[in-house]
């Protein structure tokens, strides 16, 4: 039998490093089968990159183990516990409460991933839920997971998405829907947080060692493996946090069960991509006082990083005075990294090759007038890179963004003095902030347009959509309406989590 034939007779063959830990890490738990499964879409490239044969995944067999109607070969699904901080309150027990850990699986790259069945029934972790996920949601897991992806964004990645043929009942009775979720791990800040918070700190610093030797093993001779561990989680969360920000992305509920120590955008809820730039911008339905707004979320995931390192303490060293110093040190390298990687992506939004003094306050200069005058965040740095160094019928294109389009004028101006200063070629400058500024984001009235579609039973909202969303910093004149901003009764102003 040639290795294609096994993978077309198993699609899923999948092993488990979670049951590694200590058994209070995970409950072992089978998906709860669906009625009718009917897969709506397979990532097939995705798919390949693990291992996986498409064909196999899309066969009977294949389906079945997709909807968590059979458990694969070699698979021992389980679901996570953790805790976590919500809104900044503390919760002793959440846990994968709609969503089961079929296995892993080893990508071309050689990286151990994740695959999981959310919407998957009830777990010993769903308190008062259902266990189950409705179509929407799924859905929009799928578009905005893979646009982060196509954006270049380290984030969690969407498998599959299938129908049930069960409804759900929400605000209404949906249609059921499963995303089966690819991650780096889903060990989370909650689940330290989970085991610090019992005094077990046996099996934190089990899972100290597990996270080790998966995401960070270039740490594992350090002096002190569990500062390092905490410097380079701080790392990774600085540089997801930039990202974000660099694309207007808004999480909308960072709880520190949502904050990936893999450094991964994860559990896309009420999130949302910004259209009129406003710092404290807030989509989420549940967020009311605004503690997850947009320029809220690098203070946020620095206050999530601080109750990762009180879970460290009791490793960071046998005092408990000089553990404290110990993980101060080691959140000291969040702030300049952020700031390293968020001043230098404005810079090349910006066009601009060289590092000078006044770069950044140029940019926030455009940032405070774009607030003042409703700008669209990312139409505004691509239609920029279509300016020459002197004014032209390009300019017009970003001016009618500006509702005073004078405000844009006087920073235009400063800009090309700034660019002239370099002295960068004209075409190699337009090249290189068109490959930094998006011409597609999952706008939430495209989603919302594909949800609704989707719901009818027509998917060629979606597959447009993805046909940008993985390939965002190309023009598609084919598809060019689908980088415009809403009109102003397409507006959608609230996201919600699904749950």
């Amino acid at each position: 039998m040639t290795a294609t034939e096994a993978r077309t007779a198993e699609p899923l063959e999948l092993g488990n490093s979670y049951l590694e830990l200590p058994e209070a890490c995970y409950a072992r738990i089978h998906p709860t089968p669906v009625t009718r499964p009917q897969l709506l879409r397979l990532n097939r490239p995705l798919a390949e990159r693990l291992g996986l044969d498409p064909e196999g995944l899309e066969a009977p067999e294949g389906l079945e183990a997709l909807a968590g109607n059979r458990v694969p070969k070699g698979a021992e699904p389980l679901a996570l516990a953790y805790a976590g901080h919500q809104f900044g309150n503390w919760v002793p027990s959440l846990g994968d409460g709609r969503a089961v850990l079929l296995g892993e699986t080893v990508d071309s790259d050689g990286v151990r991933r994740d695959l999981q069945i959310k919407g998957a029934g009830l777990t010993p972790f769903s308190r008062m839920g259902d266990g189950r996920a409705a179509l929407g949601p799924v859905i929009r897991e799928y578009l905005v997971s893979e646009g982060m992806a196509g954006l270049g964004i380290s984030t969690t990645r969407a498998l599959a998405m299938l129908a049930t043929g069960d409804g759900v009942a929400r605000d209404r009775i949906e249609p059921g829907g499963v995303l089966v979720r690819v991650a780096g791990s889903h060990v989370r800040v909650g689940t330290f947080e989970y085991f610090y918070r019992r005094g077990d700190f046996d099996t934190v610093r089990a899972l100290a060692d597990y996270v080790i030797q998966r995401h960070y093993p270039e740490i594992a001779g350090a002096d002190n493996r569990y500062k390092a561990l905490l410097e380079g989680v701080a790392k990774r969360t600085a540089d997801l946090l930039a990202d974000w920000l660099l694309v207007g992305f808004i999480h909308g509920v960072m709880n520190t069960d949502n904050l990936s120590i893999a450094g991964e955008t994860i559990d896309y809820g009420p999130c949302a991509f910004m259209d009129t730039y406003h710092p404290a911008t807030v989509y989420s339905s549940i967020d009311t006082g605004g503690r997850y707004a947009f320029d809220q979320q690098p203070r946020i995931a620095h206050w999530n990083l601080a109750r990762f390192a009180e879970t460290l303490l009791p490793l960071l060293a046998d005092d408990m005075d000089t553990a404290v110093e110990v993980a101060y040190a080691a959140l000291e390298v969040y702030e300049p990294r952020f700031e390293g990687r968020y001043h230098g992506g404005l810079r090349r939004k910006l066009g601009l090759g060289e590092e000078r003094d006044g770069d950044v306050d140029l940019a926030l200069d455009l940032l405070g007038r774009m607030a003042a005058q409703g700008a669209d965040f990312n139409l505004t740095f691509r239609r920029l890179a279509e300016l020459g160094g002197e004014s032209g019928p390009a300019d017009e294109a970003v001016r009618e963004l500006f509702a005073d389009s004078s405000s844009f004028d006087a920073w235009v101006r400063a800009w090309r003095e700034r660019l002239a200063a370099e002295g960068s070629d004209d075409g190699a400058r337009r090249e290189a902030m068109r490959s930094v500024n998006p011409a597609y984001i999952p706008r939430n009235h495209r989603v919302h347009q594909a949800i609704e579609a989707a719901y009818s039973g027509d998917l060629h909202p979606v597959e447009d959509l993805l046909a940008v969303l993985t390939d965002p910093y190309a023009d598609h004149p084919n598809r060019a309406h689908l980088a415009q901003p809403p009109a102003p009764g397409q507006v959608v102003q609230r996201t919600f989590c699904g749950t």
